[in-house]
C-alpha cells in the first residue's frame, strides 16, 4: 500500500498527535515533539513499524506530536493511510 493522496488523523491538543501523509517517491518520516529528546526514538520506531505493518512503501509521514501514547501513534498513522486510499 503506498500513500495515493494527502490526508491527515488526529489532532494538536494535548496526548494526541497530528499526522499527514502526502504521496512521495520514498518513504519519509518527520517528527516533531515537544518530547523529542527523550522520546522521539520511540516515537520513529513506533511509526515505522506501523508502516511496516501496513505495507506503506512510499510517501511522506508528518508527524506533529504533543504526548501521545504509543497506540494513539498508531491509530493515528493508520488512519491517514488508509484515508489516503480512499
Amino acid at each position: 500500500m503506498n500513500i495515493e493522496k494527502e490526508a491527515a488523523s488526529g489532532s494538536l491538543q494535548s496526548n494526541d498527535c497530528l499526522v499527514r501523509v502526502f504521496p512521495d517517491n520514498d518513504l519519509k518520516i518527520e517528527i516533531q515533539s515537544s518530547v523529542m529528546k527523550e522520546f522521539g526514538h520511540i516515537i520513529r520506531e513506533v511509526a515505522e513499524g506501523m508502516l511496516k505493518e501496513l505495507k506503506v512503501q512510499k510517501g511522506k509521514v508528518i508527524i506533529e506530536d504533543k504526548g501521545a501514547l504509543d497506540f494513539t501513534i498508531r491509530a493515528r498513522i493508520e488512519t491517514a493511510v488508509k484515508r489516503s486510499n480512499e
